[in-house]
């Protein structure tokens, strides 16, 4: 029998089929009722642990060796930057509670029509752009196997090459939560075993005892180590959307089994593969990792481990890519999200294309992930917040009605406390980056880029007296 879709339209009950790995997902940003919620919360140790296996991280760890840091300077970082995955599982915990991803939850914050362009800007765009640059980390690894293939990588072949990685990509998340359930138990088991023979090969090369030919200190060594966490933190901040893979969790899987698994599925393969990238920089030349590693990897082996980067990219950007669809669908565009998994992939390979035939890979990956951090921390600032001054209780049939008027309409169709903290916790942050251009502070502050944590406090403060002050969170819980 086929698969019933629902209709996108708030109000609408259709019957939706339990979900299953080998059919399309049928929800949507729909609810989800309980008697369709399965599963438990240490399956989600899988689904993020195959997810941070991959290309970006090694070039994030040996980026802070290129940085300028000593290797257990880089470590320090890259355990701290990595311990943001934690609030990546806190915020894991409201889609069981609301039985919604995080694109509807955020209404709440935002209100309805305010959501919108929130989904827009923070789900939708930043989502694109992040799938492009794990797809250009893919076809880089991808363009390599073919030219030990001893195909030539030119141009056409590498277009073939980047839309048929999106194609996988993007096949699995059309499928949608079943089957990334289903698949990435075995893919982790995979990427661990490769890398397990990566680490081997790095662990014996690494100079322990590395540290720059010219050591950084004072203001300098401080403006790098604060941007080298926020490089870091870049991966787990970009997942405001973490919901989206807990929400089919019963309600009442407890919060602790949520954020733990959700943190420790990331944290611990990042921390891993980040410290392998910076081992890697201690001996050879991370400006080109793939080069680099191919002096240090077994030559039997370097065909395989291609394949692994490959793979796991393929794991991160299905998560990408399933989210920036609902995003889409949030944004109020009423497609089917199948479809709209699939608009996101065509404008994510557009600028894959771009990266990767006309810009310069590493300073792309450098630039947007550290900007990024100017939106996104602010926006998983004000996201915990409102789980913890709502307690965690969402109503989630309530959060499906858009009509004027409804709970979470506010004034207008916004949620000015909500509008104004994200503004205000961008505005701070701004002030304070040191990247693609300086801000006012960082240049007072000789350079240190205090973006991360003064955005996020800027805007949960702002959030916190603006929710107050005008009454927001008198708006419907569950009980």
């Amino acid at each position: 029998m086929a698969s019933t879709i629902p209709d996108p339209r708030p109000g609408t009950s259709d019957a939706v089929p339990s979900e299953r790995a080998v059919r399309i997902e049928a929800h949507g940003i729909d609810h989800i009722p309980e008697a369709d919620r399965h599963g438990r919360a240490r399956e989600l140790f899988s689904v993020w642990a195959a997810a941070n296996v991959n290309y970006l991280n090694l070039v994030v760890g040996g980026a802070l060796i290129l940085m300028g840091l000593s290797l257990w300077q880089a470590l320090s970082v890259l355990v701290v930057g990595n311990l943001f995955w934690v609030l990546t599982g806190f915020l894991a915990v409201s889609g069981p509670a609301a039985g919604a991803p995080s694109e509807v939850i955020t209404r709440t914050m935002y209100g309805i029509l305010g959501n919108r362009v929130n989904n827009a800007v923070v789900g939708w765009m930043i989502s694109v752009c992040y799938f492009a640059l794990n797809l250009s980390a893919a076809a880089v690894a991808a363009f390599s196997l073919v030219e030990k293939c001893g195909i030539p990588a030119t141009t056409g072949v590498k277009c073939v090459v980047v839309v048929v990685i999106a194609a996988l990509t993007l096949t699995i998340s059309v499928y949608g939560h079943a089957t990334i359930v289903k698949l990435y138990l075995p893919i982790t088991v995979v990427l661990t075993v490769a890398f397990a023979i990566v680490a081997v090969s790095v662990v014996g090369h690494t100079d322990f005892s590395y540290v720059p030919t010219k050591p950084l200190t004072g203001v300098d060594l401080w403006a790098t180590l604060i941007a080298g966490v926020t490089l870091t933190a870049s991966g787990p901040l970009s997942y405001t959307t973490s919901a989206d893979f807990s929400r089919y969790l019963p309600s009442t899987t407890p919060r602790r089994a949520i954020v733990g698994w959700t943190a420790l599925g990331s944290f611990l393969p990042s921390v891993v593969v980040c410290s392998l990238g910076a081992f890697a920089a201690t001996t050879v030349d991370m400006t080109d990792p793939q080069a680099a590693l191919a002096k240090i990897l077994p030559v039997w082996f370097a065909p395989v481990f291609l394949l692994a980067l490959v793979l796991g990219t393929i794991s991160i950007n299905a998560l990408t890519a399933y989210s920036a669809g609902l995003a889409l669908q949030a944004v109020g565009i009423r497609i089917r999200r199948s479809v709209s998994v699939l608009f996101d992939g065509t404008a994510a390979v557009a600028l894959t294309l771009y990266a990767l035939l006309v810009s310069n890979f590493l300073d792309t990956v450098s630039n947007v992930l550290q900007l990024t951090v100017v939106l996104l921390g602010p926006s998983m600032a004000i996201y915990a917040t409102d789980i913890l001054l709502r307690r965690n209780r969402y109503d989630g049939l309530a959060l499906t009605d858009e009509a004027p008027g409804s709970t979470f309409w506010y004034t207008g169709g916004v949620n000015w406390a909500g509008a104004g903290a994200l503004v205000a916790g961008v505005v701070a942050s701004a002030l304070c980056v040191n990247t693609l251009y300086t801000g006012p502070i960082a240049a007072a502050l000789g350079g240190v880029d205090l973006a991360l944590p003064v955005g996020m406090v800027v805007a949960s403060a702002a959030y916190v007296i603006l929710m107050r002050s005008l009454g927001g969170l008198g708006t419907a819980v569950r009980a």
